[in-house]
């Protein structure tokens, strides 16, 4: 009877065990979702301040079509690319370069960097980068609580059982090493 009444605790709490790991990996499934979410609500803003301050520029330097285009090209790639994290971070990558060419272009016309609407379009998206910045630090962190969960024991058995996996860091390819420097400006 002891024996009976041990089996069964046990039983119990091996079951509330596997009950509250698969809600924690809910949750965390969820977590991730949101996060992506907030990358994506800023990237977007991104993208739609992206063609008022290409605009601004061209009033001034008509001649600088290549940067220009550029820059449209890769903001078309990057609003278009629904892939994987990894896929998303890479079209990013070379959002952000082509930006950073556009901003030292502007270097080149001190009447542009005057101007209140190309200053506070600049302003605007340096407070957007600066949220798309928080936003990958914080889906990076609730990837990586998703992760270790799903690698620790005993929790990996659950994780197994119900097919949860592993996300994908948001962070810049490893062929993307030119995006992590700052760009050289060089007037000739």
């Amino acid at each position: 009877m002891i024996a009976l009444l041990i089996l069964l605790g046990l039983t119990a709490v091996v079951i509330l065990y596997v009950i509250v790991t698969y809600n924690g990996f809910v949750a965390l499934r969820e977590r991730i979702r949101e996060a992506w979410s907030g990358i994506d609500v800023q990237m977007k803003l991104r993208y739609d301040l992206i063609p008022n301050l290409v605009e601004t520029v061209k009033g001034y330097a008509r001649h600088e079509a290549g940067t220009l285009e550029a820059v449209t090209r890769a903001r078309s790639e990057a609003m278009n690319n629904q892939g994987t994290p990894a896929e998303q971070a890479k079209t990013e990558s070379m959002l952000s370069g082509a930006l950073k060419s556009l901003f030292a272009l502007a270097e080149s016309y001190p009447e542009l960097k005057a101007n209140e609407n190309f200053l506070s379009l600049q302003s605007q998206l340096a407070d957007v980068e600066h949220n798309i910045q928080a936003a990958r630090r914080y889906y990076n962190g609730v990837v990586r609580d998703n992760n270790i969960k799903i690698d620790q024991f005993p929790s990996n058995l659950v994780a197994g059982i119900f097919s949860f996996i592993k996300a994908e860091f948001f962070e810049l390819a490893d062929d993307e090493e030119a995006a992590r420097k700052p760009v050289d400006v060089k007037f000739d």
